[in-house]
């Protein structure tokens, strides 16, 4: 993502000096240095199709789910969700659930305090850039609900591979830019259960979460989620810490959690605010159960080493792309939102 802020970040997440002109990262991952190499199978390996690097489609192509659309017109005020039927809960994949919690209000001027896209706010460069980036992963989750992709395809992992990247912010801006999409429902699931920040981000009161569903049979996923007046958009909380969150999510009990979220419900796509690949294991065990991965590389900060080792312990997700973030130039000069006359 391009850098919006009228100054140089400062501090210890400070990006180096740059010495002269030089390649970024989304030049060389299209140029002589093909960062697709970096995922490319061993040479005794069956072939593989390419891994998309920084995937960029072409604004305005339309997706559209089978589905109708999700009836935000449903939404209470300030209460709770009303009580679907009960059913049995973990015999067998449900016939498409509908969540259920506590209703919260996002605070608009949190939001943008916080850089991040504020809905029904102007059209700016953040806004058309993640409009950009949210349309491939939809294609993908399009192409593997019809069976033509991976399986899981509506499940999106979002890491890095290092601390300080800004893997929590791009997962929080996806999930508010595609929640604006007429046919989606998006859970945002916090799954950096060492330092969790999505409910901060989003000023939302902590409480159960994933790893108390995955740690105790009678807890049904759905009662943990949080609904919010953004329409299409729910929250995950991460739940209570627990010192086997990773052996908790490489166990059977995660897949059948996983698959009350997803089963039967097209449309609904679900991103995984995950831990960096390198400080911490969950993210390796997430992958297994996704069915794309987006590894945020931040711009003259995230190293080659460091990017080909977080992509070889994300080998469990057949699909893996990269994301550029807080870059502050585009060698072509393009300045999305400029269209709609945002200036910076």
């Amino acid at each position: 993502m391009t850098d919006h802020r009228r100054f140089p970040p400062t501090g210890p997440d400070a990006a180096p000096p740059r010495r002269g002109k030089r390649a970024s990262l989304i030049e060389r991952a299209g140029g002589s240095d093909d960062w697709r190499r970096l995922v490319a199978p061993p040479v005794d390996a069956p072939p593989a199709e390419p891994v998309a690097v920084a995937p960029v489609a072409e604004a305005g192509v339309p997706v559209s789910f089978a589905a109708p659309a999700f009836d935000t017109a449903a939404l209470p005020a300030a209460r709770d969700f009303g009580a679907v039927a009960s059913a049995p809960r973990f015999d067998g994949l449900p016939a498409g659930q509908t969540f259920r919690g506590t209703f919260h209000l996002i605070d608009r001027k949190h939001l943008r305090e916080q850089g991040l896209i504020e809905p029904e706010g102007p059209v700016t460069a953040l806004l058309e850039e993640f409009r950009i980036i949210k349309r491939q992963l939809l294609l993908t989750a399009a192409d593997s609900q019809a069976g033509r992709a991976a399986r899981h395809g509506e499940r999106i992992l979002v890491c890095s591979a290092l601390p300080g990247e800004g893997k929590t912010f791009c997962s929080v801006n996806l999930a508010l830019s595609l929640a604006a999409e007429k046919d989606t429902e998006v859970l945002l699931v916090d799954a950096d259960f060492a330092k969790p920040s999505v409910l901060s981000t989003l000023g939302l009161p902590g409480g159960p979460g994933l790893l108390d569903a995955l740690a105790d049979p009678r807890v049904a996923v759905e009662d943990c989620i949080l609904g919010t007046d953004i329409p299409g958009l729910f929250v995950l909380p991460a739940g209570n810490a627990s010192g086997a969150d990773t052996e908790l999510l490489a166990s059977a009990r995660t897949v059948q959690v996983l698959d009350r979220l997803t089963a039967n419900t097209r449309g609904r796509i679900v991103i995984f605010d995950s831990s960096p690949v390198l400080a911490a294991s969950p993210a390796s065990a997430l992958a297994l159960h996704v069915g794309q991965a987006v590894v945020v590389v931040r711009a003259d900060m995230t190293s080659e080493a460091a990017l080909r080792d977080a992509v070889g312990l994300l080998s469990g997700c057949e699909d893996i792309k990269l994301l550029l973030n807080a870059a502050h130039f585009s060698p072509s000069g393009r300045r999305f939102g400029t269209y709609y006359g945002y200036k910076e």
